[in-house]
């Protein structure tokens, strides 16, 4: 049975964050704004509905699903079709930290988080 991720993460780091950004094709600015802000997660899980929201002081994401998203073995990944290729994320827990990784092209940027509660 996968992990339940229900909880409110703070920030702790990120690493190539610039390098996904442009893979992207994230201008050069909001590049720059993206790697001064340090956002958190609060995640809802409810069976096979999950609720993530990624907040910060600049802008504020709600992503809602059911069946967008698999679980390979205790991480939660999301594949993304569409321009930009080997675009996905993945979720994961390990103790207290939640870790997510972002990819795109050949961009990988991982960031972690701290459960608050």
């Amino acid at each position: 049975m996968p992990p339940n991720l229900t909880g409110y993460y703070r920030f702790v780091s990120q690493k190539n964050l610039e390098d996904y950004l442009q893979a992207l094709n994230v201008n050069m600015a909001l590049r720059k704004i993206a790697l001064l802000l340090k956002p958190d997660k609060e995640i809802d899980q409810q069976g096979n509905h999950m609720t993530v929201k990624t907040l910060s002081t600049f802008r504020n994401y709600i992503l809602k699903f059911e069946t967008i998203v698999t679980w390979e073995e205790e991480q939660l990944v999301c594949v993304q079709k569409g321009e930009v290729p080997n675009r996905g994320w993945r979720l994961w827990l390990e103790g207290q930290m939640l870790h997510q990784e972002v990819t795109a092209r050949e961009a990988v940027c991982q960031c972690v988080f701290m459960k608050v509660k």
